[in-house]
């Protein structure tokens, strides 16, 4: 598994627990450890998507290169890394 990958995957785990979190406070809004955990999540989630937006480039056209040029479209598109895509 690549760096690249590997990143993604910790991205992806930490959205995923931090969306899981959000829907239980949905209903449990006075859990503080909870709150707490979501928090946490968040900001693993925060730390890899810039780490990885730093290495590989954008995930998103939010996630765009400074704020002199636009670089959402000369990033590689998921498509163009055909290696990864079929592991």
């Amino acid at each position: 598994m690549s760096e690249r990958e590997k990143l993604l995957r910790k991205l992806s785990g930490a959205m995923f627990a931090a969306f899981e979190m959000q829907l239980y406070l949905d209903t449990h809004k006075h859990d503080t450890e909870a709150f707490k955990s979501f928090k946490e999540y968040l900001a693993i989630a925060k730390k890899c998507k810039e780490e990885y937006v730093e290495r590989f480039g954008p995930l998103t056209a939010n996630d765009i290169y400074g704020d002199t040029r636009y670089e959402w479209l000369n990033a590689p598109w998921p498509w163009d890394n055909s290696k990864e895509a079929y592991k």
